[in-house]
C-alpha cells in the first residue's frame, strides 16, 4: 500500500482560518471542527450543539448545520433524537467497556496485519508520529500530543491490508476517545503509556504480528484501567472551542 504522509492518513484535513485566509464555512468545515475538537478532547460527551448557534458562529444556514450533524452522527460522534438538541455522545460505562473490548479484538488483528506490511516510508510516519507525540508530551501541548497519539492508530487503521477491518478500527479509535474524554481521571495522560508506541512500531517492522497482537491488547488494558467509570458533568464554551 502506498505511504502517505501521517498527519493526512490521520485526521481529516483541517484548514488553518484566519483573517484574510480565511474561507466561506460549509457542511464538511463544520464536521471537521466538530469531530476534531472531540477527537481532541475539547469538546466534552453530553455537550450541546444547538444548530441556531452553531450556524451563527460558522456563518452558515441552519440546513448546512444539520447535513454536517446527520454525518456526525452517522460516524457515532454525536447522538441524535427527534425534538432534541443534538449532543456529543456520551457512552454509558457498559457501553465503554463493550467498545473497548470491541477495539482490543479488532486492532489486535489489525496489527498482527500490518506486521512486516509496511513499507519503509510508512514505519518513517509511524516514528515521526511518535517523535513528536514526545516532544508535545514533555511540552506540556495536550492537544498536539493526543493528535499524534490518534493519528498513529489512525495511521495503522487507514495501511491495514483488511480495509474493512481498518474502517471498524478507525471508527473504534474515535469512540475510544470519547470515553476517555468523558471518564478520564484528571492529570491522567491518556494513551501516553512509556514506550508503548515506540515498541509497537518495532514489532510491526520486525514482522512480529503476534508480539504486536498482544502489546495492543496490555495497552488497551492499561489505558481502561486508568479510566474513572462515573458519570461525569462538565460545562462548556461553544464558541471558544468551535470558533472558525
Amino acid at each position: 500500500m502506498a505511504s502517505r504522509p501521517a498527519t493526512e492518513a490521520a485526521l481529516p484535513n483541517l484548514e488553518k482560518r484566519s483573517g484574510k485566509q480565511r474561507r466561506k464555512a460549509n457542511d464538511q468545515t463544520i464536521y471537521e471542527s466538530i469531530y476534531d475538537a472531540v477527537l481532541t478532547q475539547r469538546l466534552p460527551p453530553g455537550s450541546k450543539l444547538p444548530e441556531v448557534a452553531l450556524g451563527e458562529l460558522f456563518g452558515v444556514s441552519r440546513s448546512i448545520v444539520r447535513k454536517a450533524l446527520t454525518r456526525l452522527a452517522a460516524d457515532h460522534v454525536i447522538e441524535q433524537r427527534p425534538n432534541q438538541m443534538a449532543t456529543v455522545a456520551k457512552p454509558s460505562v457498559e457501553e465503554t467497556q463493550q467498545i473497548f473490548e470491541a477495539r482490543k479484538t479488532i486492532e489486535a488483528e489489525v496489527v498482527r496485519l500490518c506486521a512486516g506490511a509496511l513499507s519503509k516510508g510508512d514505519l518513517q510516519s509511524l516514528r515521526q508520529l511518535i517523535k513528536e507525540e514526545k516532544a508535545a508530551h514533555e511540552s506540556g501541548q495536550h492537544q498536539e500530543r493526543v493528535h499524534r497519539s490518534m493519528g498513529l492508530h489512525l495511521f495503522l487503521a487507514d495501511h491495514c491490508p483488511n480495509r474493512v477491518l481498518g474502517k471498524i478500527q478507525r471508527e473504534l479509535v474515535l469512540r475510544t476517545s470519547i470515553v476517555i474524554a468523558l471518564y478520564k481521571v484528571a492529570g491522567v495522560q491518556a494513551c501516553f503509556l512509556g514506550d508503548d508506541h515506540s515498541r509497537l512500531v518495532e514489532f510491526i517492522a520486525k514482522g512480529k504480528g503476534d508480539q504486536a497482537a498482544a502489546l495492543v491488547r496490555e495497552h488497551l488494558d492499561t489505558l481502561a484501567d486508568l479510566l474513572d467509570l462515573k458519570d461525569q458533568q462538565s460545562t462548556i464554551d461553544l464558541a471558544s472551542i468551535l470558533r472558525p
